[in-house]
């Protein structure tokens, strides 16, 4: 008898092994997670992350409309207009506030106060020039200054083109100019001059990336 007993006891608890076996089976085949997790990425931001404070842009703006205004005098070859626009373009260097700068990164800080400071000394001279000729050679000065500035400070406003004459002082010496337009107005060359030696292309781009 107990032999019995203990013989049903086994058949019972191999039966429940059985269906245990059968239940891990079927969660295997029907129920286990295939690894693979899906992440919802988040959705990219249609707009570009800024560097600098508005603040700042705004005192970058000012300072190349400044510029600007002073390249398209020396365009007409108004001195009285050259002197004028170029003592608003210093106003302007002067009134940038860099230190937002140097609280990011104090080397790049350090290039750009070198660059106005570098810009500032180029257009001084051009207040106490009346030979229109030395003028636009310290304009020239300014102008490859205020390039690299731009590079450096990481500007963020409207595009703006890197322009030269290669006989802006005579055959093959060339100098070059930022302008708004892709059109050439040359600050070089006498206004309404027929002289064919003044030729003007656009060598660069700057603008927000």
């Amino acid at each position: 008898m107990r032999f019995g007993i203990k013989r049903n006891r086994m058949k019972r608890i191999l039966a429940v092994v059985i269906v245990i076996a059968i239940i891990v089976l079927l969660w295997f085949l029907f129920f286990k997670p295939t690894g693979k997790t899906t992440i919802n990425a988040p959705a990219k931001k249609d707009t570009v992350s800024k560097k600098h404070s508005p603040e700042f842009d705004a005192e970058i703006a000012s300072l190349i409309n400044s510029y600007i205004q002073m390249k398209d005098a020396f365009a007409d070859a108004d001195t009285s207009a050259i002197k004028a626009k170029t003592a608003n373009f210093i106003a302007s260097a002067d009134s940038l506030h860099l230190n937002e700068l140097q609280e990011k990164d104090s080397s790049i800080f350090m290039a750009v106060q070198q660059n106005v400071s570098d810009i500032k000394a180029n257009a001084q001279p051009i207040l106490q020039e009346n030979d229109i000729t030395e003028m636009r050679r310290d304009f020239s000065m300014v102008s490859e200054n205020i390039y690299p500035f731009l590079k450096t400070v990481g500007y963020e406003g409207e595009k703006l083109y890197w322009q030269n004459d290669r006989n802006a002082f005579g055959e093959d010496k060339p100098a070059n100019w930022l302008s708004k337009s892709a059109e050439t107005s040359n600050p070089y060359a006498e206004k309404n001059n027929s002289n064919n030696s003044h030729s003007a292309e656009t060598m660069d781009s700057i603008y927000a990336k």
